[in-house]
């Protein structure tokens, strides 16, 4: 913080402001001095490999480290589940879905169990996308049995229920990867396919790879590749409020509003999470961030106009620490830009 500070002041003295107000030119050079300095300092975080960061909808920072590009695709892993949020909601501006309080056993009606458990039928599409769904969850130690299965859609609703539909969150890639076989029925169209679609309007934006399941569906949060400045395009459609660079709607900004609401709460960190979306306090400002395994990383910081995006070493273990370090560097970017 100290330091970050001494470089604005050196850089506001440099250009002669230090007795009268900073030009928006001169502040807008000072915070970028701070920025690389924070930038310069990341280097330091080994398993980190792009940084990229935009403000008001223009590109100030882009770093690659340890031979890593920014246009190189990565694996962002289940950051993908903020792309799956946002196809839902154009589904349901379209029309093809009903909304989030639309129950999701009649729309699978061929995938249910032979003696489906009554409580299958009051699971919604909201509680799939912020992990209420109440159902044993696919990830972690369940994740390698799961993606075993020969139908990955059956064993998801399969599942045995270990809390009520609109409990707890139970972090489950099975619930997201529901999402995707909805909306490749309503769509009638493989989910990579309404992707470009839906969203490839967006200027940078597209899906470098995508897995499947054994049935050929999409991988609903998980296994997606694309850019780092791809998924920095994906950022700021949310901060723009759905919209494009050129301007067209997209996304229903009414909807980047319903996914935003915090809903329930990670068991892991405590931070809130909406629909698809975490949420917590870093550097005095809210913040709304998507994270994918090893430290794949999207945040939003609305009342900056700002847009950071991260990708690191995929095989960088969970609970090694990283992620604090991520929100540690986020913070430090925050200040530099917050001056």
């Amino acid at each position: 913080m100290h330091r970050i500070l001494a470089l604005l002041l050196a850089s506001l003295l440099v250009g002669g402001m230090s007795a009268q107000p900073a030009s928006a030119q001169t502040l807008a050079a000072a915070r970028g001095t701070a920025l690389d300095a924070v930038l310069d300092d990341a280097s330091a975080m080994m398993p980190l490999r792009t940084v990229l960061v935009a403000r008001d909808g223009a590109l100030i920072a882009e770093r690659g480290y340890r031979g890593a590009s920014t246009t190189r695709p990565a694996n962002i892993k289940s950051a993908s589940k903020t792309v799956m949020s946002a196809l839902v909601g154009i589904a349901i501006e379209r029309g093809l879905l009903d909304g989030a309080d639309q129950p999701v056993a009649p729309l699978l009606a061929d995938r249910l169990p032979a003696d489906p458990d009554p409580r299958l039928a009051r699971v919604t599409i909201g509680h799939l996308l912020s992990m209420q769904a109440g159902l044993q969850s696919t990830s972690g130690r369940g994740y390698g049995r799961w993606v075993g299965q020969r139908d990955w859609v059956r064993d998801a609703l399969a599942q045995p229920f270990v809390d009520t539909p609109g409990g707890g969150m139970i972090y489950s890639t099975g619930s997201t990867h529901l999402l995707s076989a909805v909306l490749a029925k309503v769509g009638g169209k493989p989910v990579r396919t309404l992707a470009r679609e839906w969203l490839g309007p967006q200027a940078g934006f597209a899906i470098a790879s995508w897995d499947t399941d054994p049935q050929g569906l999409h991988f609903g949060g998980n296994q997606m590749a694309m850019t780092p400045r791809s998924l920095l395009a994906f950022g700021e459609l949310y901060r723009n409020h759905g919209r494009a660079a050129s301007g067209a709607q997209l996304v229903p900004a009414s909807w980047i509003a319903q996914s935003w609401v915090v809903r329930t709460h990670s068991v892991y960190t405590g931070d809130g999470y909406g629909y698809g979306w975490f949420a917590r306090r870093v550097g005095g400002h809210d913040v709304r961030y998507a994270w994918g395994h090893g430290g794949q990383m999207l945040y939003i910081v609305p009342s900056l106009n700002l847009t950071v995006a991260m990708t690191s070493d995929e095989t960088t273990v969970a609970g090694s620490g990283h992620l604090a370090q991520l929100n540690a560097l986020l913070g430090r970017i925050i200040e530099s830009q917050a001056v």
